[in-house]
């Protein structure tokens, strides 16, 4: 198939090539994460077009800033990077949303919480890997996330008080709420009083939410609110909470909060748990799921790790 008509890079594949690249060039890969990034490689045709994709799209880190640049990244550049690249592999007109992450106000690192006072006294917490905005002026107050989750606490204050991502708007009504930004929408969850969620298509409906309820929105519409989650804030307080959730789900928001690959096998996927984990040591957190399920954590270096099921 020739490179005209080759199919787009999965997501998946493109971000874990992206992933043993930044790692090969950080300066900081074992010679056993240099032998796995060599056998990842050789596992699937794919994985050798993607890497070859990604060599390829470095090559043009002209148009990056220099701290993307640099051969030595340390972990919240590393993550930055790795976004722009994978931006650039799978749309490169996607730059645009990844420079204005880079440029944005304020930002936290992977598996770091930030706390950041408003100026009209409220309060905004910014989840692991995160970019925001803040502007204030005569008219409104304005939050623009512009990647991965926030909470804020309002303060009274006649002039309007907006989250916006690029799905649309939030309208705070007196209240304390969560914000997730996601690739195709964005997730709003209401801890305190109510907000207005208005879409950023003209003809959309808007949507209310109210205490205890959460509404997923895309450019065109806002989903009917549902229940909010159990300890939706969770991790605000440095704890991922799970009640009763599949195993690979676990993984994935776990994933959010450290650096590399996090794997589950299909053997082990469905598997449930239930409880509160530390979100300040993620390697802990897979310790304690060897005791609580019957899986194994399979560590081929420290970035790449695999949960698998005990065999019986």
């Amino acid at each position: 198939m020739s490179s005209q008509t080759a199919a787009p890079l999965s997501r998946k594949v493109a971000r874990e090539a992206v992933e043993w690249y930044l790692l090969e060039q950080s300066g900081q890969a074992t010679p056993d994460d240099l032998a796995a990034s060599k056998h990842w490689r050789t596992l699937d045709p794919e994985h050798a077009r993607a890497w070859a994709k990604v060599q390829q799209v470095s090559q043009t880190t002209g148009m990056l800033p220099p701290e993307l640049a640099a051969p030595v990244l340390r972990r919240p550049q590393r993550r930055v990077a790795a976004q722009a690249l994978l931006a650039l592999m799978l749309a490169p007109g996607a730059w645009l949303l990844v420079r204005n992450d880079v440029l944005a106000d304020y930002h936290s690192g992977v598996g770091e919480r930030r706390t950041i006072g408003l100026p009209d006294g409220g309060r905004v917490m910014l989840n692991t890997d995160s970019a925001l905005d803040i502007a204030y002026t005569q008219k409104e107050r304005l939050l623009t996330l512009r990647r991965g989750e926030l909470l804020v606490e309002t303060q009274a204050d006649p002039r309007p008080f907006f989250v916006a991502t690029r799905h649309g708007r939030i309208r705070a009504l007196g209240t304390r709420f969560i914000v997730r930004l996601g690739d195709q929408a964005s997730l709003v969850t209401v801890l305190e009083h109510a907000v207005e969620i208005s879409p950023r298509a003209p003809s959309a409906t808007l949507r209310r939410l109210q205490a205890g309820q959460q509404s997923c929105f895309n450019h065109d519409h806002a989903g009917l609110p549902m229940p909010a989650p159990p300890q939706a804030d969770a991790w605000s307080r440095g704890m991922l909470a799970a009640n009763n959730m599949r195993l690979d789900d676990f993984a994935a928001e776990l994933a959010r909060y450290r650096p590399g690959l996090l794997r589950v096998e299909a053997q082990a996927a469905s598997l449930r748990l239930s409880g509160a984990f530390q979100l300040d040591d993620t390697g802990a957190v897979l310790d304690n799921l060897t005791r609580i399920l019957p899986v194994e954590v399979l560590y081929r270096t420290p970035y790449w790790v695999t949960i698998i099921a005990l065999k019986k």
